[in-house]
């Protein structure tokens, strides 16, 4: 079987006729076909290479956001305005801590503040609370103090109500409505028509696969504002446990509690984000482990502290190929309340 291909020729007044053999003509398809085919992988492998370099800069971005805000509200914990011209408000030592956190653990969007912890988190992410005094005495604030959704937080209306009138920046993981986990932030909110307040969360990066805390405490005797140890909120929790509380009545004993917990003794805060892409853009086998406090960390912690290993087998199969970076940072506390044991407030600032 051939193709033929004919040509007159005007002198001889006939014509030439050329074929192509099958062979000839499979060959050609061969090679159009390899051609074809080096021309599709390149075009993958440049896409690939794209959404990697993207995925990466997008990482990087979500984490700078992230820690960058965490940050601002941890280095607002305790703050009090000390233009007692404006704002005369101080910290009893019987008010509750300015940190407080949880374990492995999510919360409801509407529920206050952590009183209703859902049980359950992703990849064992923990709740980081954080409260501080506003700035300004209208319902909206004047802008120096916002919370983790950038909205302004006031200042007390009444020296009576001012432990319990701080504001609020709460941290937590949760899955959206796309089965996609995102960093979120819990705050509540004054409706400036009625001055009522409730709660709300929004999400504030996406991508987050795990939200890890620990808690540098000053146990030393006297207080020394230098931590002596990194402990997670369940450890924290089980140091206020064993407290020897005084006090006839509940209200009595909760105040002696509030004088004497260890979360008024955290001085600093490591936190750790596992972050991932948008896309399945790698090709390896993805079996990577991800130790976010180290590895010393994570031999001591694996029976208590789960979160703080993530290993890519474990993750949900359609996310597995997903490029992952780790980051983390530590913040130091500028308003840890020492608390003066004979005015019974917070000694003020250096």
């Amino acid at each position: 079987m051939a193709m033929l291909s004919c040509t007159p020729n005007v002198l001889r007044q006939f014509r030439y006729c050329h074929g192509i053999s099958l062979v000839e003509l499979i060959v050609s398809i061969t090679l159009s076909l390899l051609v074809l085919l080096i021309a599709m992988g390149l075009i993958f492998s440049i896409k690939s290479s794209f959404l990697t370099q993207l995925d990466s800069t997008d990482t990087n971005e979500t984490a700078r956001f992230a820690l960058d805000n965490i940050s601002r509200s941890i280095r607002q914990a305790g703050y009090m305005n000390y233009d007692f011209n404006n704002s005369p408000q101080v910290v009893p030592s019987t008010a509750s801590a300015d940190m407080n956190g949880l374990d492995a653990n999510s919360l409801s969007a509407t529920s206050s503040d952590l009183s209703s912890p859902l049980g359950i988190s992703v990849n064992y992410s923990d709740v980081l609370a954080i409260r501080y005094f506003g700035s300004g005495v209208s319902t909206s604030g004047d802008g120096t103090i916002s919370n983790c959704a950038g909205f302004s937080v006031p200042a007390p209306t009444s020296s009576d109500t001012a432990a319990q009138d701080r504001g609020w920046s709460i941290y937590y993981v949760a899955y959206n409505r796309n089965k996609e986990p995102e960093l979120f932030c819990k705050y509540q909110s004054v409706n400036s028509k009625n001055g009522s307040m409730s709660w709300n969360a929004q999400a504030i990066v996406k991508g987050v696969e795990s939200f890890q805390v620990l808690y540098g405490v000053d146990t030393s005797n006297p207080f020394t504002g230098h931590a002596t140890k990194f402990l997670n909120a369940s450890a924290i929790n089980a140091l206020d446990a064993g407290l020897s509380l005084v006090g006839d009545s509940d209200a009595e004993k909760k105040a002696d509690f509030n004088r004497k917990t260890f979360w008024k003794k955290v001085t600093e805060i490591k936190l750790a984000l596992l972050i991932a892409g948008s896309e399945n853009t790698r090709m390896d086998s993805a079996t990577n482990i991800y130790n976010l406090f180290g590895e010393e960390y994570a031999a001591l912690a694996s029976a208590f502290d789960k979160g703080t290993t993530i290993t890519e087998k474990d993750i949900p199969q359609e996310r597995r190929r997903r490029l992952r970076k780790l980051y983390t940072t530590t913040v130091v506390l500028r308003n840890s309340c020492n608390v003066d044991a004979i005015r019974g407030t917070c000694l003020a600032p250096n």
